[in-house]
């Protein structure tokens, strides 16, 4: 019996996007995620700010200038993109601020291990990139019933932080580390096929479209920042304490002779 072997083709697995999604469908991604780049590049220059200059600074009134700019972009209707300008600057500037809050946590990276940031990224855009085309060559729908799972793992997400601020376990933290994740991947895969059918039910807000998937990306990259830089942490503690021991037994065969 003869085996069968299947040749990957970019150009079929371009056309099975064509043939899954619509014309209007497909230019309203291209816009959705034309925008997610720019946000992505806005957070990453406003990290720089952070790390590199004394401009600005991460701490409370970064916090409340992101949370400003968002209420604000929230509350300024579409108007058939007449105000499409204006939302797309409370978006970067949402998500610049976003950037100057990471700062801390990149600062704590460097020290540990630069790289780490540069692997995160990738790692980043790798599941990112796969969970959007795996939900986009799915079934019409399938993802859209994690909804409610979702909101379920982000209440247990709420209950863990409240729960590990009175009892300080490094389990409850774990737990709470690897759950987020999770959801986030989870919810790349619900935030993109919902995007998908707002545009098939008419709505073409791709800015606020583009700040739901930012959210999951960064949600991704900032955990899997801690997660990279503790077991990098946790393998040098290992080789410090073998080469620890292994001073000791030296010292002591030495001193024997």
């Amino acid at each position: 019996m003869a085996t069968e072997y299947v040749r990957f083709s970019p150009n079929a697995f371009l056309n099975s996007f064509n043939a899954k999604l619509e014309q209007p469908v497909r230019q309203h991604l291209k816009n959705v995620y034309a925008c997610l780049a720019m946000s992505t590049m806005s957070a990453a220059l406003g990290a720089a700010v952070h790390l590199f200059t004394n401009i600005m600074q991460a701490g409370f009134l970064s916090a409340i200038g992101a949370l400003v700019f968002f209420f604000l972009l929230m509350n300024t209707p579409d108007d058939n993109g007449k105000s499409m300008t204006t939302r797309v600057g409370y978006l970067l500037g949402f998500t610049f601020l976003t950037g100057v809050g990471l700062g801390p946590l990149l600062e704590h990276v460097i020290l540990v291990e630069p790289s780490i940031i540069i692997t995160a990224f990738v790692a980043t855009s790798t599941v990112f990139v796969s969970f959007s085309a795996a939900s986009m060559l799915s079934e019409r729908g399938r993802w859209l019933y994690l909804g409610g799972t979702l909101m379920t793992m982000l209440t247990t997400l709420m209950v863990l932080s409240l729960a590990n601020i009175f009892f300080g376990a490094m389990w409850i933290y774990q737990t709470q580390l690897y759950l987020g994740l999770l959801a986030m991947c989870g919810f790349v895969l619900y935030d993109t096929q919902m995007i998908i059918e707002k545009r098939r039910l008419g709505s073409r807000d791709f800015v606020a479209h583009s700040l739901d998937l930012f959210v999951d990306f960064i949600g991704i990259f900032r955990r899997l920042l801690i997660i990279l830089t503790q077991r990098v942490s946790q393998y040098r503690y290992f080789i410090f304490n073998i080469v620890q021991i292994h001073c000791r037994i030296r010292k002591q065969y030495f001193n024997q002779c």
